[in-house]
């Protein structure tokens, strides 16, 4: 469709009486209109509902596209205890991908690694899971599949079990005897090393001393 406008101009109307011969022949629909007369555009509208009711009519015919429905997912558990029997007790599993990936990145020959662990297992649930569960301090628990990592439980003093296990009246969070803050770990990590270095150092000594007499023994 073209549309020839301003044919109320004499000069616009002999050029769209000129070229329309060779639209009409290119197969276009040709409409001379004037927006200021109004000449032309009650056929042009015709012809704008007839092509608008033809595409309506093509597209009810066609199947209609399938409907794209997107849910948000609920959020997954992250972990769960589950309770298993034992030769010597109920044994308290926990499973889930963060708790069995920071067992796994946690160096338990380091004091203050095993203390973190403690506290992002603590921050997560688990201990409050495990009182929930019937865990009592002392109980087993194991973190992960199978073997997984074994370990006496004891509760944080932020944990639900110890606030609920603690005397009426008292409040463990404010206890002088609380938990060790990690400036305390890392200083009583660092003396346990300092202790280790003294007692090779002795050792290494003896061991000097116990060559030393050796030679002169055989120097006689």
């Amino acid at each position: 469709m073209v549309v020839l406008n301003k044919i109320d101009v004499p000069d616009a109307k002999d050029l769209a009486e000129l070229v329309r011969p060779e639209l009409e022949a290119g197969g276009y629909r040709v409409f001379e209109i004037s927006t200021v007369s109004h000449e032309g555009l009650r056929q042009l509208s015709f012809a704008l509902g007839e092509i608008i009711a033809a595409h309506r009519a093509e597209a009810a015919s066609q199947p209609a596209p399938p409907r794209v429905v997107i849910r948000p997912q609920g959020s997954e558990r992250e972990f769960e205890v589950r309770v298993e029997g034992g030769t010597y007790g109920p044994l308290y599993r926990v499973l889930g991908a963060k708790p069995e990936r920071w067992v796994a990145q946690t160096d338990f020959q380091n004091e203050e690694a095993v203390g973190f662990l403690a506290d992002r297992l603590d921050k997560l649930g688990v201990e409050d899971a495990l009182y929930r569960a019937g865990a009592v301090p002392g109980a087993a628990v194991v973190i992960g599949k199978g073997d997984g990592v074994v370990f006496d439980w004891e509760p944080s003093l932020s944990s639900t079990a110890e606030l609920m296990t603690a005397p009426r009246g008292s409040d463990p969070r404010v206890d002088p005897s609380s938990r060790r803050t990690t400036a305390q770990r890392r200083e009583h990590y660092h003396e346990r090393m300092d202790a280790k270095a003294a007692a090779r150092a002795e050792l290494e000594a003896q061991r000097l001393s116990r060559t030393g007499d050796e030679e002169d023994g055989d120097d006689r």
